[in-house]
C-alpha cells in the first residue's frame, strides 16, 4: 500500500462503512452498548458481521466459555433490538488465546475475517473494530496477512495510554501474543487506550435513568443490566461506570473531531512484561489520547433512546 493511502486509511472514514464488530459481549456490561450504538447508526454503518471474542474473568469458566457466552449475548442483543438477519453473519470465535506470534488459532471468526478481507482493498478497506482480546483478528492476520494488512482498518480498544504507569490491560494481557501480532504487522491501526484516555468514558445512574427508562427494549435492558450490577457493589454511593468499548465506535463516528481528538505515532511494542518499548523506526498508527466524554455520551444515549429497526446505509438507511 502507498504510504499516502496508509495515511489517509488512519483518518476518520466518511459516507457508509463496512464494519466487523468483534466482541467479548458477555465479559461486562460495556460492550452491549458498543453493539447498539453500532446498529443505532443506519445512516453511517453496514453491518458485514459479529464475532465472538475469548475471555477469562469471573463471568466465564475458561476463554472458550467467555466466547461461547459472548457469542449467546450477541444473540441476545440481536433479537432485542429486532435484527434476526444478522444472526446468520455472527461467528463463534477462538477457544483460547494465541500460543505464540505465529501460530493462528483456528475459529469460525478467524476464517470469516480472513475471507472477507479479500472483498476489499486499500481504497475501499473493511473496518474491523475490536473491542476484546485481539485473538480472532491477529488469527485472521496470520491466515491471511497479505489482504489482512492491506484491505483492512482495525480500530482496538487496548492496553493503556502511553503515559501510563504500566499496560497490563485487560484486553491486551489475556493475549500478549496476538496484541504483538497486531501492532508488528503493519496494518492500519487505531488505538484507543484504557486508563488514561478512555477511563473518561463512564455513565452515571441519573443519565441511564433519565434516558434510557421507557424507551426501547435495548434501552431498557442495558439502563436494567448496568444499574442491576453496579448497585450490586456500590449502592448508596455516587457511582459511575466506564463504557469503553462504546468509544472505539466512536471513533468511526468522529466526524471533525466531535468526539474525541488523536495524532499519528509510530506503533509501540507491546512486551511480555506487562510494558510498552518504543522504536521511531517502526511504521505509524493512530493513537487516540482525549474523548470528549458529554459529546459522545449524548449521542450514544439520545439514539439508544429513539432506535428503531432500520436498514442501513448500504440498503437505504437514512439519518
Amino acid at each position: 500500500m502507498e504510504r499516502e493511502q496508509y495515511l489517509k486509511n488512519l483518518e476518520v472514514p466518511s459516507g457508509c462503512v463496512d464494519v466487523v464488530l468483534d466482541t467479548d459481549t458477555f465479559n461486562e456490561l460495556d460492550d452491549q452498548f458498543a453493539v447498539a450504538l453500532l446498529l443505532s447508526h443506519p445512516e453511517r454503518f453496514h453491518p458485514v458481521g459479529f464475532c465472538a471474542a475469548p475471555f477469562l474473568n469471573a463471568n466465564s469458566s475458561s476463554p472458550e466459555d467467555g466466547m461461547e457466552k459472548s457469542y449467546q449475548e450477541l444473540m441476545k442483543i440481536l433479537t432485542l433490538m429486532e435484527r434476526e438477519d444478522l444472526k446468520a453473519v455472527t461467528f463463534r470465535g477462538s477457544r483460547h488465546y494465541c500460543p505464540d506470534e505465529k501460530t493462528p488459532v483456528p475459529s469460525e471468526a478467524a476464517r470469516f475475517l480472513a475471507e472477507t478481507a479479500e472483498k476489499y482493498s486499500p481504497q475501499n478497506p473493511l473496518y474491523i473494530v475490536a473491542i476484546g482480546a485481539i485473538t480472532n483478528v491477529a488469527s485472521a492476520i496470520l491466515l491471511n496477512p497479505k489482504a489482512m494488512t492491506e484491505n483492512t482498518v482495525i480500530v482496538w480498544l487496548g492496553g493503556h495510554a502511553v503515559h501510563w504507569r504500566d499496560t497490563k490491560e485487560f484486553n491486551m494481557r489475556q493475549d500478549i501474543a496476538g496484541a504483538r501480532v497486531l501492532f508488528g504487522c503493519g496494518v492500519p491501526l487505531v488505538q484507543l487506550p484504557c486508563m488514561g484516555v478512555v477511563s473518561a468514558f463512564c455513565v452515571t445512574k441519573g443519565e441511564l435513568e433519565q434516558w434510557l427508562r421507557g424507551t426501547t427494549p435495548i434501552g431498557e435492558y442495558l439502563a436494567d443490566n448496568t444499574v442491576r450490577e453496579c448497585e450490586r457493589y456500590a449502592a448508596g454511593t455516587a457511582w459511575s461506570r466506564c463504557i469503553w468499548d462504546v468509544t472505539v465506535v466512536g471513533w468511526l463516528l468522529n466526524d471533525g473531531g466531535r468526539f474525541m481528538s488523536s495524532y499519528v505515532m509510530p506503533a509501540p511494542i507491546p512486551q511480555y512484561d506487562g510494558y510498552y518499548s518504543f522504536d521511531n523506526s517502526r511504521h505509524p498508527m493512530r493513537y487516540v489520547d482525549h474523548i470528549h466524554r458529554d459529546a459522545l455520551m449524548t449521542d450514544m444515549l439520545s439514539r439508544i433512546a429513539a432506535y428503531t429497526p432500520a436498514t442501513d446505509c448500504r440498503k437505504g438507511g437514512n439519518e
